[in-house]
């Protein structure tokens, strides 16, 4: 893109230019008492030079306009973003007291509130062996116990049980 730009320019540099020389070289030719049809000529010649050079500002212009709109709109779309990404964080920090509080009530220990949470994240109960440097089985019997406390079959229901109500309904 900033070749066509610097390109661009330079087309736009030398229209300008032979446009300037043409003038000239018209004026030079006029005082020197030219032809007509010669003078006729480098006048269409300057003509066309100048509305082509015109255009390229033109253009220039629509593309700087076009550009400080792009801005503005990437921009706001920053705001949103940081918006977004504030609203989503006070929203997830609730959502996470929220099942911090439901763990209590069902009465987990701390390390099955650590799993659960972990469960929850998605971690494979090896990841989760790792992350909190205990064996598999230990784990195992955590997510067995944090199921029968919470009335819960599996993973998917314990997620279920926390996402049901976040998600609109089916038809």
């Amino acid at each position: 893109m900033a070749d066509a730009r610097e390109t661009n320019l330079m087309l736009l540099v030398l229209s300008g230019t032979f446009v300037v020389l043409v003038g000239l070289d018209l004026i030079s030719d006029y005082s020197d008492g030219g032809s007509r049809t010669h003078l006729i000529l480098e006048g269409l010649l300057l003509a066309i030079s100048g509305a082509v050079f015109g255009w390229g500002i033109k253009q220039l212009s629509q593309a700087r306009q076009k550009i400080e709109s792009l801005q503005i709109d990437v921009e706001k779309l920053d705001e949103e973003k940081e918006q977004w990404k504030g609203e989503t964080h006070q929203l997830l920090a609730g959502l996470s007291v929220k099942i911090e509080s439901q763990f209590a009530h069902w009465q987990l220990t701390p390390a099955e509130t650590e799993v659960g949470f972990l469960l929850l994240k998605g971690f494979s109960l090896k990841e989760i062996a790792d992350i909190r440097n205990t064996k598999l089985k230990t784990v195992q019997q955590q997510s067995q116990a944090i199921y029968q406390k919470t009335g819960l079959a599996s993973r998917s229901e314990l997620a279920a049980f926390f996402l049901e109500d976040l998600l609109p309904p089916t038809h």
